[in-house]
């Protein structure tokens, strides 16, 4: 008898813990704990076998779903920024662009000392200077340190926006764009010279005027900038706007693209040993 009830314990305790896991299972769905949720009974089994405390194994757990929401928010803002791919820091070539360093750009993709201000970053140079590719690297880091970024090409928001006044929804659209913490405008500069497009520009520099972040990429100078906005108080007042709390950095390298080509049209040249040797005399 005493051997038939400890196989009925048994029995009764392996019921209650298919029970209980089956309850866990259910109240970390309504938690929205999916990392704990999978994770939970292998950390119990090491918990058990090696006496851990409790709070141990509660802070182990949780510390992997922290883990995991954020890889899996820095998924969601990657999708969301439509960032060019394979544009990093470590595939940029700052070697190619001495006025700058990897060190300071790797300070301003921490984010915190400008993009809690509002404040602007402004990249100047001709084109193919490797302006799209550091704003793209920016934006990367920016992202894995937890910010919202989108990226877009000047002309393609510009048209967007000009959308929505049509529709009676500018300053809706110009809102939504508040999620983002930095929002990188590529190839200012080709916007045309058009009152409906410029126009449109102007009110979303105005609007994230210290509150949001720009980042804006140029090939021409301020100077130039009446080539982008038909009235001059237009363009006084979007320079103004963007410089007032702006980092400026200046690659008048030339164009890598060009660079490139050139190399290849040269080719490697003839290797030393095949060289010519001259005459001794």
């Amino acid at each position: 008898m005493p051997h038939r009830y400890c196989r009925d314990r048994r029995c009764r305790m392996s019921t209650t813990n298919v029970v209980d896991t089956a309850r866990l299972n259910l109240l970390l769905n309504e938690l929205r704990l999916p990392a704990i949720k999978v994770l939970w009974p292998q950390f119990a089994e090491q918990s058990d076998k090696e006496g851990w405390p409790a709070a141990r194994f509660l802070a182990t757990i949780a510390e992997h779903e922290i883990a995991e929401r954020s890889r899996r928010r820095i998924e969601r803002h990657l999708v969301e920024a439509r960032l060019p791919t394979g544009k990093t820091f470590d595939s940029f070539d700052f070697e190619a662009v001495p006025m700058i360093s990897k060190a300071q750009m790797t300070a301003l993709a921490a984010g915190d000392g400008w993009l809690n201000k509002g404040a602007n970053l402004l990249l100047f140079g001709p084109p193919g200077g490797g302006k799209s590719h550091l704003a793209a690297a920016i934006g990367l880091a920016l992202i894995e340190n937890g910010w919202r970024v989108l990226f877009t090409r000047t002309t393609d928001l510009v048209q967007k926006l000009q959308v929505a006044r049509r529709e009676l929804n500018l300053e809706g659209a110009i809102n939504r764009l508040d999620r983002f913490d930095l929002v990188i405008l590529d190839d200012l500069a080709y916007v045309t010279k058009d009152q409906a497009e410029t126009s449109v520009l102007f009110e979303l520099i105005s609007a994230r005027y210290e509150r949001r972040s720009l980042l804006i990429t140029a090939n021409q100078p301020f100077g130039e900038w009446n080539k982008v906005f038909p009235d001059p108080a237009m363009t006084l007042a979007a320079i103004d706007r963007l410089v007032h709390h702006a980092t400026i950095v200046e690659m008048n390298v030339e164009s890598y693209r060009r660079r490139t080509a050139l190399e290849r049209k040269r080719g490697p040249g003839r290797p030393p040993e095949h060289a010519t040797q001259k005459t001794l005399a």
